[in-house]
Parts: C-alpha cells; structure tokens; sequence
C-alpha cells in the first residue's frame, strides 16, 4: 500500500505527497491549518505540540494517548485515529476538559494551553490515575512560563479519571482494526510498515541498510534538530512484538512495548522497574518510547538497562533463522554497539520472575541535575539476596554512566557475597567500585562525582530497603545535586 491512510479528528485522510519525514506536528499545521497544535521546542521537551492518538495496536483495551506531534512521522499514524484540540467542543460545547481550566483560571498567555488540555484530555478517560504522583507524571511533559501550575493541577485533579460516557468514549468501542501495511515511497525516500515476520525478512534482504523505528522519540530528533533525511526506514510496530506474558519463572516482555504499558504492568511484580520509568521521561514520550528502543540505542546512559541488567534479564533475539537468548549483560559489546547481526531484531525482554518467599531486596535509582524530563549522570538498579543468617548470597549492581555500555560492578557483587549485609560490610567493600568503573569527565559530571554519586547509592540502597525491601515511591535524589566540589 502506498498510501498514507489514518483518521483525523473525525475525517478519513489519504496522503501520498508528502515526505515521509515529515512530522505531524509539521503536517497539521502546514498542510491542514489546525494552529491550535503549537510548536515549542521540536524535541519532545515543551508539550505544546501534544495531541491524542487513540492505541489500538495492543491487546489492552484501548486508551487514549497523549503524544508529541513534533516527534511522530506521518506513516506511523497507518490505521490510526488522531484527535487535535480542535475537535474537543461539540456543537459549539467545550470538553469538560476545557470547562474545568477556564473555570480554574488556569492559561494566561495561552500558548502552551492547547497542549495541556490535550494531556489533560488523556487523564479524563485513564482508569488508573488513583496516586497523586501519577496526576503529576501525566502533565511533567507539559511546560507553562506565566501561569504556574497550581491552577492547571486543580483542573487536571478535577476532571481526572472521571470517564464521562460521551461521543469520544465511544471512540475506544469501536472495533480494534486489523493492522495496516504500508510501503510508500516519495522521491528517494522509503517508509515500511510490516505487519508479518515474512515480510520483514523480505525487506531486509532487499534493503540490509535500513534503519529501525518505532516510536520514533530518539531517531525522531536526527531529522527535527539535526536535520537529517533517512532514506530508508522500516517500522516493527505492526508486528506484534508488544505482549507482555507471565511465564511459569519469568516474565516475557515485547520489545515494542510502550513505556507507559511497561510501568503500569510490571508496577506489582518488579517495583524497580516502575520506579525508574516514573523517571525516564514525559507521559507523551513514555506513551511512543519502547522497551526495545531504550536497550538498542545501547546508551551509556539509558535509564532501564541498569536494572534490568540488575533482575538478570535476558536478551530475545530474532532472524530468519529463528531465535536466540544471550544475557543481556552481553547485549552491549561498545559504544553504542549491542550484539545484534545483520537481519536480526530484538524481539523480546526475559525477566526472571522475584522469588517472593526469599528476602529480595531491589531498587532503582536515576540522579541527573534535574528531577524531571533531563538524561542521567548516573542510574543505578541494585538487587541483593540475603540469605536467613543475613549473609549476601548473590548481589547484581547495574549501573549507567559510570562506563562505555551500561555494565554491572562485577567486583563489587562478588566482594559482598557470603559477607553479612551489614553498613560496616558496604563500607569496607565500596572501594572495589574503583575497580570495575573508571568513569569520564563530561559536562553532566566529574569522574569523581559519579564514583562518589555510585558509592552513595549504594549504601542509600541498603538504608532504604531496611523496612521496604522494594520500594516503588518515587525517590527524590536532592541530597546528591551539591556534591559537584573538589575533595
């Protein structure tokens, strides 16, 4: 099919004119004037740009997604249904959404109104917003310069979760649609979106070179910031890879699961993830990034390699030729280099499952100059087994930042094991950190602060999961923003 195919605010829109780099951002406001979608910062960062896609593409019920319009290329939207903040009234009638921030006199200047509503229009219909951090999290992505955000809090609070049963509620009963395959082409530049396994072969045979997408929130910022122009670009969206499965002694994640699936499902069995992706990001970028496309940037600094490095996960790899398991601690062999081969995909994520009736003790960490929406100076995902007489049977320490790949401090662990997992033990044992790291200088941070930021996580780990040997509440790392001195 060579024609872009997606629903727009009630209207069946066909397109094969426009590049496939173009964004919607660009697409809805250029192309069909609906300047109600404003742009701020092309990056993801601002939230002015956010719109609804309705997802479909899972077999969870569907939901509408806050997304940025700024990150997503058009031919991702194949099959899909788009809401602007220009289709909320009805008959003349604002969105209760709407409703709720005029009457909180929450939007001054206004600019940054539209992209807040719409973040605000996701927590209307979501069923889970039952914490008051997750009402923060849905609108950290949304950055207002004039009002102040109280007024904007007090309206999200109010209409949050109230799912009124209206014309858009009905929107998500509507049939889930079969996925639709794509192969356009406008000049030299190709889009592919199969939806088989046969086909992706097919493909990558035909075309080795091509490069990878699916939610598109870092690939996306080459052509928005660095104007790049991929010429080749296949999607693994429409294959399935998205279920998330309990096994008998592991849990089986898809590497196109989105983040925002990923916290809220594995948030019971491994509160070390949840806590974590609480940090990674905005809920628009949390709602298009991946599992899969975390691990395969193999980011130094990625946010859910170090602990799942910690949980012992394992790496699905997937050719023609079928399907191979390797230790993601083997995963990343440099710099941005990970152990994949020509014509092979990551498919899925194993995570052994925590064995309740031993004392597991597992917790994840992220400290960056800002608490919110910034990249790590260094995360942590730590893990401990102690044994009934309170000695360390295994420990597993993944760290990011403080190397090439994100590694675990293999010394360490084994410093501490058959050792009781005492303050007096951590202490004597840290200074082996020195032996499996030797960290560079950059802009984020010394050598020497992230050796001293890795030592003191450490033994913040122990202090904390002393009453709470998982903790899942969001952790405030403030105690670590001032160690940038000289010692």
């Amino acid at each position: 099919m060579d024609t872009l195919r997606f629903w727009l605010n009630g209207q069946w829109i066909e397109e094969s004119s426009v590049p496939p780099t173009t964004t919607l951002l660009q697409y809805l406001r250029q192309n069909k004037r609906l300047t109600g979608t404003k742009e701020g910062c092309a990056e993801g960062d601002c939230g002015a740009c956010t719109v609804i896609v309705i997802d479909k593409k899972t077999s969870d019920k569907p939901r509408f997604r806050a997304i940025n319009s700024c990150l997503l290329l058009l031919p991702m939207l194949q099959g899909s249904y788009v809401l602007t903040v220009e289709a909320l009234e009805t008959n003349g009638t604002p969105h209760i959404v709407q409703e709720s921030l005029v009457q909180e006199l929450g939007s001054q200047c206004g600019y940054c109104t539209p992209g807040f509503i719409m973040s605000m229009f996701e927590a209307c219909y979501r069923p889970d917003l039952d914490e008051d951090w997750k009402l923060d999290d849905q609108l950290c992505g949304n950055l207002c310069r004039c009002t102040g955000y109280r007024p904007i809090l007090d309206a999200t609070k109010a209409i949050a979760g109230t799912q009124p049963q209206d014309s858009f509620s009905s929107l998500l009963q509507d049939a889930t649609p079969e996925p639709m395959s794509l192969s356009y082409q406008h000049g030299e530049q190709k889009y592919f979106n199969p939806t088989s396994l046969d086909t992706l072969w097919e493909l990558l045979e035909t075309y080795p070179d091509a490069r990878f997408i699916v939610g598109g929130t870092d690939l996306s910022l080459e052509i928005t910031k660095q104007f790049k122009e991929p010429q080749l670009l296949i999607s693994l969206e429409g294959l399935g890879l998205s279920e998330i499965e309990e096994k008998d002694d592991y849990w089986r994640v898809g590497a196109t699961t989105t983040l925002s699936r990923l916290e809220a499902a594995l948030a019971q069995p491994f509160p070390t993830i949840e806590r974590m992706v609480r940090f990674f990001g905005a809920r628009q970028i949390k709602n298009r990034g991946t599992l899969g496309g975390n691990i395969c940037t193999a980011s130094p600094i990625g946010d859910l390699a170090p602990v799942l490095l910690s949980l012992n996960a394992r790496a699905v790899l997937l050719s023609k030729q079928g399907e191979r398991i390797i230790p993601l601690s083997e995963f990343f062999v440099g710099y941005r280099q990970t152990a994949l081969q020509q014509g092979e995909i990551l498919a899925a994520v194993e995570i052994p499952s925590l064995q309740t009736e031993q004392d597991i003790r597992s917790c994840s960490y992220k400290v960056s100059k800002r608490q919110e929406l910034d990249i790590s100076t260094v995360s942590a995902g730590l893990y401990v087994h102690i044994s009934k007489d309170g000695e360390v049977v295994e420990a597993r320490f993944g760290f990011g930042g403080m190397a090439a790949t994100p590694s675990r401090a293999t010394q360490l662990e084994q410093a501490l094991v058959g050792k009781t997992w005492s303050e007096e033990t951590l202490e004597a044992a840290l200074p082996t950190l020195a032996q499996d790291f030797t960290p560079i200088d950059d802009h984020r941070g010394s050598a020497w602060y992230r050796n001293k930021v890795a030592q003191n996580l450490i033994m913040g780990f122990f202090l904390e999961t002393q009453n709470e040997p998982q903790p899942r509440l969001p952790y405030r790392p403030t105690a670590t923003v001032n160690l940038e001195t000289t010692p």
